[in-house]
């Protein structure tokens, strides 16, 4: 029986409180990943899944798994005002 051995990945996800009290999760190494939980607990339980799921579609398509980026620093957070002139 031939064993197969395990990699284990690490990424850093973002947690932010959504309007419904709950978070959504964000993995900005994995493009469009983007998943959720109603507590934090559930949401860190969501992002495994999330990441596990994105990581073997990727290895089914024959990619490489990339990298993890981590944020180098505290995102920059602020409000963008934007005005539109009707059609």
């Amino acid at each position: 029986m031939k064993k197969t051995r395990q990699k284990i990945y690490q990424y850093t996800a973002v947690f932010e409180k959504n309007e419904d009290d709950g978070y959504t999760v964000t993995v900005p190494s994995l493009p469009g990943l983007v998943t959720e939980g109603d507590t934090l607990k559930e949401a860190r339980e969501m992002a495994e899944d999330a990441i596990r799921c994105y990581l073997q579609s990727i290895q089914k398509d024959g990619l490489a798994i990339p990298r993890d980026k981590g944020l180098r620093q505290n995102p920059v957070k602020e409000k963008v005002r934007v005005v539109l002139t009707p059609a």
